[in-house]
C-alpha cells in the first residue's frame, strides 16, 4: 500500500484551502457593516415627536429614573375618541432592550405602525390601550452592552430570587433597580390583559476585556422564539394555539422559530426528576419580574426571541389582532384571560359586559379563588351537568361531604338555595356521589362576599344538544348575559355560561349550577369480543 508523502498532503491541503477560501467569498460579508445606533436623546426626540404628532393616539408619559440618571418612558397608544371602557390592556416592554437590541428596536417599529393608517392598527387603537416600554435597561443600551444596572441587577429577573418577597408579592430591592420598580408600577395601575417582553440580539455574552468599543454588526443573529425564553421556559402563553398563531403570521413571510422542548423532543423536567435530567427540556420555570403581573393579576406573559425586526413586528402585531377578536371558545373579544379557576372540565369565569367590567372581576376572583370550594356530581353523566362553588367558609364543609342526601340536607338552610328543587335534580338521576375540591381555610371574621359578580362555565360534549333546564341554586334561568346563561359552540363543546351578578354574589354563600339537556345524538358505548370466544360458544 502506497502512502502519500507530506509533501504531496501539504499541497492537497493547500489546494483544498484555496478552494475554501473561493467558496467562502461567496458569502455575503454583512458583518463589515455596522447597525446603526440611536442616542438616548434622539430616543426621547422621537418619542416627544411621536407624542406631539399624533395627539389622538399617543400619549408621553415619564414613569421613572434610573440611579444613573436615565430617564424611563412610557407610550399610551389609545383612539382617545373611544371610550376606554371595552378595550383590552396589553403591555409591551423590552426588559432585556439593554444589550439585546433587536427587542427594543422592534418595539419601536411597532410603535411607528400603530401610529399609522393600516385597517389593523385603527381597529386596534379603537379595542385597546397599548403600552409600550421600549427602553427598559437604557444603561445597557445606551453604555454598558451589559445586562445589569449600576446595582449589578438585570431589570428581567429583578436580581436574585432573594430580592422577591413572592408570599405577599412585593419587590424588595426597588432602591437598587427603579428600573424594575417602575414597571411594577405600571402593572399594578393597569392590571393589563398581556405582557410582551422582546427579546433579541446581542454582544452580551463576550466578557468585558474582549468586548472593547466592539457594537453590533448587521448579520447577527440568532434562533427565534415566540411565547417563551431560553432562560425561563414559564414565560408563555398557557395556550399553546396562542403561540403557533402568532408563530404563523412570522412564518408566512420566511421566518421560523424554534419551539423549545417540542422541537428538542423532550420532556418536561420536575421535582422528581433530578436523575433524569440528561433525558428532560433543559428548560426550567424560574420567577421573572413580569411574572409578578400573572401572580397578581392573572395576566398572559410571553418572551419573544428576535432577530430581525420585521419578524419582531409580525409577531406583535399578530398578537394584538387576537386582542381586537374572539378566542377560541370565549363569548367576547379580548384575549383569553378570564378563566380564573377550573374543576374537571368546569370554570369558574371573570363577570362583565365590557373589559373593564371583566378585567376588574377577574383580578378579584383571581386572588379570592383559593378560598373557593367546588364539586360536581360524579360519574358524570349525558343528559345532566353540575358544577357548584362554595364561597363562604362554612361550604368548606358542607363541601367534605361525599353522600348526596347529606350534601343536600347541608346547603338546604343557605337562604338561596330551593332545596326541594335541588333534590328532584339530584333523585332524578344516576350519580352516586360529589366529586370535590376544597377551598383554603379562612377566618370567619375575615371573610367577605364577592362584590363583582362571577360566571361558571360549563362544556357540554354535543354538537346541538336541546337544553332543557337550567338552574342557579333551583332557581330557574333564562338566556341573559348579564343575569342568566349564554350558550355557544367551540372547540368541540356547547359551551353553556351562568352569569351571577354583584347583587347574587354580594348575598350568597353558594353557586349551585344544573343542567339537564337532550344530547339528540346516540352515542353507544361498550365493545363485544368476537364471536369465537364468548362462554356461549
Amino acid at each position: 500500500m502506497c502512502l502519500p508523502s507530506p509533501v504531496s498532503s501539504l499541497f492537497a491541503q493547500d489546494e483544498e484551502g484555496a478552494l475554501l477560501a473561493q467558496k467562502l467569498k461567496q458569502v455575503p460579508a454583512y458583518w463589515e457593516e455596522k447597525v446603526e445606533f440611536f442616542t438616548q436623546e434622539e430616543y426621547e426626540k422621537t418619542l416627544q415627536y411621536w407624542a406631539e404628532t399624533y395627539p389622538r393616539f399617543c400619549q408621553l408619559e415619564r414613569r421613572g429614573v434610573a440611579n444613573d440618571g436615565f430617564r424611563l418612558f412610557m407610550l399610551r397608544i389609545t383612539d382617545s375618541q373611544v371610550s376606554d371602557e371595552d378595550k383590552q390592556i396589553c403591555l409591551i416592554t423590552a426588559l432585556h432592550g439593554g444589550p439585546e437590541r433587536t427587542g427594543t428596536t422592534s418595539v419601536l417599529k411597532l410603535v411607528e405602525w400603530l401610529l399609522g393608517d393600516s385597517e389593523l392598527a385603527c381597529q386596534t387603537r379603537a379595542q385597546q390601550i397599548v403600552l409600550l416600554m421600549p427602553v427598559m435597561h437604557p444603561r445597557g443600551l445606551f453604555v454598558s452592552d451589559r445586562f445589569r444596572n449600576q446595582a449589578a441587577i438585570d431589570p428581567y429577573t429583578g436580581g436574585a430570587i432573594e430580592n422577591w418577597d413572592l408570599k405577599r408579592m412585593t419587590y424588595l430591592a426597588g432602591d437598587k433597580a427603579p428600573e424594575v420598580t417602575t414597571f411594577l408600577e405600571v402593572v399594578d395601575e393597569y392590571q393589563p390583559e398581556v405582557i410582551v417582553d422582546v427579546h433579541g440580539i446581542g454582544l452580551q455574552e463576550i466578557p468585558d476585556d474582549q468586548l472593547g468599543d466592539r457594537k453590533m454588526s448587521q448579520g447577527m443573529t440568532m434562533f427565534e422564539v415566540t411565547g417563551s425564553a431560553y432562560s425561563n421556559y414559564a414565560l408563555r402563553p398557557w395556550d399553546w394555539r396562542i403561540t403557533e398563531r402568532i408563530n404563523q403570521a412570522g412564518e408566512q413571510a420566511g421566518y421560523g422559530y424554534d419551539r423549545f422542548e417540542a422541537d428538542a423532543q423532550r420532556i418536561f423536567h420536575g421535582d422528581q426528576m433530578a436523575s433524569l435530567v440528561d433525558k428532560t427540556w433543559a428548560g426550567r420555570a424560574n420567577f421573572y419580574t413580569a411574572q409578578y403581573a400573572y401572580i397578581k393579576y392573572h395576566t398572559m406573559v410571553m418572551a419573544f426571541e428576535v432577530g430581525w425586526e420585521e419578524s419582531g413586528l409580525l409577531r406583535l402585531q399578530e398578537v394584538l389582532k387576537i386582542g381586537n377578536d374572539r378566542w377560541q371558545g370565549e363569548p367576547y373579544p379580548g384575549y383569553p384571560v378570564n378563566r380564573v379557576k377550573n374543576f374537571i372540565g368546569h370554570f369558574v369565569v371573570a363577570y362583565g359586559e365590557t373589559a373593564a367590567a371583566r378585567r376588574k372581576s377577574r383580578v378579584e376572583l383571581w386572588n379570592r379563588q383559593r378560598e373557593f370550594s367546588q364539586g360536581v356530581l360524579y360519574p358524570q353523566t349525558i343528559g345532566r351537568d353540575s358544577y357548584f362553588i362554595g364561597l363562604s367558609p362554612r361550604t368548606r364543609e358542607v363541601f367534605k361531604v361525599k353522600p348526596l342526601n347529606t350534601f343536600l340536607e347541608n346547603v338546604a338552610p343557605l337562604e338561596e338555595v330551593q332545596p326541594e328543587i335541588l333534590r328532584a335534580f339530584l333523585e332524578a338521576g344516576p350519580e352516586l356521589t360529589l366529586a370535590s375540591q376544597l377551598g383554603g381555610e379562612i377566618p370567619a371574621d375575615q371573610w367577605k362576599p364577592i362584590e363583582g359578580g362571577m360566571s361558571l362555565r360549563f362544556r357540554l360534549p354535543y354538537p346541538e344538544p336541546r337544553l332543557i333546564d337550567l338552574r342557579l341554586n333551583g332557581h330557574l334561568l333564562e338566556e341573559s348575559p348579564t343575569d342568566g346563561y349564554q350558550a355557544w359552540r367551540a372547540n368541540g363543546f356547547t359551551q353553556v355560561q351562568i352569569n351571577i351578578p354583584p347583587e347574587k354574589t354580594q348575598n350568597g354563600e353558594a353557586l349551585l349550577g344544573t343542567i339537564a339537556y337532550d344530547p339528540r345524538q346516540e352515542r353507544p358505548q361498550g365493545w363485544r369480543p368476537p364471536a369465537a370466544v364468548r362462554p356461549e360458544n
